[in-house]
């Protein structure tokens, strides 16, 4: 190769030489000369034959072992005929299950860094693909953020075909439908969206379609990458894309016409469109009965106005409204504050910080001591707080009935919105006490009934009501009553 074809080898408009010197020279311009990418060299009759791979990305060795197994029928050739011997082996010699023809550097490039191998006859100007990827990969195991007591227990895996045939396997429908691109420059990273074909919402479908192509990213290394450039709120605290890693709850949102975004990589899948109802469902009220699913339900939406306002209400009426107490109740709380240096919403500050300190420090810590570090580090702190006089029992009371009942909501994210709020609402508690939260309750109604997924408005079933869709909100009827999918009157 002279200095010109050097310069432009690789590029993608640039097609294969025919001299395996050159064919190789082209894939060390374009990819450098890595350690890892291995040339293996044979001969075929009198042709020279060598196959490129990545090693520990793919695993040739029944590739190998069907060439050199089939070798003898080149040994008829007189001189070498490379289009013939490439016909050959892609017909008689190869049985894997995915072999094609490559033309360029650049399909070159995706196969090997998928995991395939390439197969060069010197003298020919193609080449052949053989699917060798041999990828390890996590086995299919329980979902950890979503644990349910009744129901399945397979959880998605960071393979995006593994993830993909978890679905199937629950909705062998021939509707069912996967596109697949690559998103993010340098990662190319497979992305795959899902949706069944007359369930979901063609004008949704045809919106994510056109947010996945204006995304510009760089990479692509997790699915949150994606959730920020396609959410409809970029400054809401209330997530507006749903996440999931439970493939029942995945073909759920399918069967009810929504739409799954696959990212390889990451066992969290993302679904569109998100109502605010959906992230207080479990995949669990559909395993139970419908009245005690109405019942754990209906208990979720009074955790989630306990873990919002407990504290704020707290701040609200021992500062400003004090008549609003009982008096037994009243003269137990001064007695408690008696002594107590700080006023009751810097009490509820320093007691909140503590604990989210104390839930991050559980989370990255080695599961065999975060659980005990988080638990016995709030019973100790909380205890000599008390002791030390610097907050009272009942401050202690009311931020654990606020973590716990936090706990309690399905969607992770939607947790960490109320933690957020919660902090705003106290600093509005102890500057205008209850008007003051009663005015912010109706800003984040206004805000909630603002927002849109895919154009679908946050708060449908809601505003605006629907009455066929409160078969499946507060409550969880029978099953007899819900035929109806996702989005229909």
């Amino acid at each position: 190769m002279n200095m010109t074809q050097l310069e432009n080898a690789g590029s993608p408009q640039e097609k294969l030489p025919d001299s395996l010197s050159a064919f190789i020279e082209g894939i060390q311009v374009r990819l450098g000369t890595s350690t890892d990418i291995i040339y293996r060299f044979i001969t075929l009759g009198p042709s020279s034959v060598v196959v490129v791979y990545i090693e520990g990305m793919a695993d040739p060795q029944a590739l190998m072992k069907a060439i050199h197994e089939d070798a003898g029928q080149f040994n008829e050739f007189s001189e070498p005929q490379p289009e013939r011997c490439l016909k050959l082996l892609q017909d008689r010699t190869l049985s894997l299950g995915k072999v094609g023809g490559i033309t360029n550097y650049t399909e070159v490039e995706t196969e090997l860094l998928a995991g395939n191998s390439v197969i060069y006859i010197d003298g020919s100007t193609h080449a052949l693909s053989a699917g060798t990827e041999a990828l390890k990969q996590r086995s299919v195991e329980d979902a950890v953020s979503q644990s349910v007591v009744r129901g399945p227990r397979e959880g998605f895996t960071e393979s995006l075909r593994e993830n993909t045939a978890l679905i199937r396997r629950r909705i062998q429908n021939p509707k069912l439908r996967i596109e697949q691109r690559k998103l993010g420059e340098q990662t190319q990273t497979n992305v795959a969206v899902m949706y069944i074909e007359g369930n979901a919402d063609p004008e949704v479908l045809q919106e994510l379609r056109r947010r996945l192509d204006a995304a510009k990213l760089d990479s692509v290394l997790e699915s949150n990458y994606i959730e920020e450039m396609i959410q409809d709120q970029r400054y809401s605290p209330f997530p507006t894309v749903y996440n999931t890693e439970r493939p029942d709850s995945a073909a759920s949102a399918l069967l009810e016409g929504r739409i799954a975004i696959l990212v390889e990589g990451t066992p969290f899948i993302l679904v569109v469109p998100a109502l605010l109802v959906q992230f207080f469902q479990s995949s669990e009220d559909y395993y139970q009965r419908s009245d005690f699913a109405t019942l754990v339900r209906m208990l979720r939406f009074f955790c989630f106005a306990i873990a919002l306002l407990t504290p704020s209400f707290y701040i609200a009426i021992t500062t400003f409204h004090q008549e609003m107490i009982p008096t037994t109740l009243l003269i137990s709380l001064i007695g408690q504050r008696e002594g107590i240096p700080f006023p009751a919403f810097l009490e509820a500050y320093i007691m909140e910080i503590t604990f989210e300190i104390l839930r991050e420090a559980g989370i990255r810590l080695p599961k065999s001591i975060g659980q005990s570090v988080s638990i016995v580090g709030t019973l100790v702190i909380g205890q000599a707080a008390v002791d030390a006089g610097l907050v009272s029992a009942a401050m202690v009371i009311v931020v654990s009935i606020t973590a716990i009942a936090n706990f309690t909501l399905p969607a992770f994210n939607v947790g960490i919105s109320v933690r957020m709020l919660r902090f705003v609402l106290m600093v509005i508690a102890a500057s205008f006490g209850l008007f003051g939260i009663i005015i912010a309750l109706i800003i984040l109604g206004l805000h909630l009934c603002s927002l849109e997924s895919m154009g679908i408005p946050y708060m449908t079933s809601f505003a605006p009501m629907r009455r066929q869709s409160q078969k499946d909100t507060f409550i969880r009827l029978s099953r007899r009553t819900m035929k109806k999918y996702f989005g229909q009157n």
